[in-house]
């Protein structure tokens, strides 16, 4: 699959990278300065280039930035007519401490308004990434970390989980993307957990029904 990683930070370099050692065509685009692009394609073995190139010919895209820095990578991508495009962004004010989304909202309803044409997911925003790493490692073992998805569209959810599943985890359907509202601040709780209570970074979770 040819995929274009629309960010260059934690989560778009560490998933762009799994992918490419999954065997997946990956563009790197969007960063402060090329180099760093260029370093990323080269120590995982894709590509860099410009939006454009990452978008043209991609057969997913993932949209990895700040909160933002949305309206200007969207402004490069164009219209995403037909494009599918997992979200992995959290709508954070530049303090990265409260939702600037939320209740009435959520921030992958925000991303369809403005781009109603392409095909939304949202996924890997409530799990950090510190974990992608050992989870891959791992990968094979039951039962498997989870990974929640919420979006509209039955075929960019098929194509999220088949990515979700190459990483080492299993998507957890969530609902649509209006369920992003309830999901996004749980990114919050996440937060906490892996990142203020001791242990370490590279948190994971699974639900599970109990029966009888």
């Amino acid at each position: 699959m040819k995929i274009g990683i629309l960010g260059s930070g934690l989560m778009g370099g560490k998933l762009g990278a799994l992918w490419a050692a999954s065997g997946h065509d990956v563009t790197f685009a969007y960063a402060r300065s090329a180099s760093k692009l260029e370093r990323l394609a080269r120590e995982s073995g894709g590509q860099s280039g410009t939006i454009a190139d990452a978008v043209d010919e991609a057969d997913a895209l993932l949209l990895a930035v700040h909160w933002s820095r949305v309206g200007d990578v969207l402004e490069h991508a164009g219209d995403l007519a037909g494009k599918v495009v997992l979200n992995c962004c959290v709508p954070l004010d530049e303090a990265n401490r409260d939702l600037v989304v939320g209740t009435t909202s959520s921030g992958g309803e925000e991303l369809a308004r403005m781009r109603p044409k392409a095909c939304w997911v949202s996924c890997f925003n409530t799990t950090p990434s510190e974990s992608f790493a050992p989870v891959f490692a791992r990968k094979g073992q039951e039962p498997a970390p989870q990974v929640f998805t919420y979006g509209d569209d039955a075929g960019a959810k098929e194509i999220a989980g088949q990515l979700i599943r190459d990483i080492g985890f299993e998507p957890l359907d969530t609902g649509g993307l209006r369920n992003g509202r309830y999901v996004e601040p749980f990114a919050m709780a996440t937060v906490e957990l892996a990142y203020v209570q001791p242990g370490g970074p590279a948190l994971t979770y699974r639900f599970t029904k109990l029966r009888g």
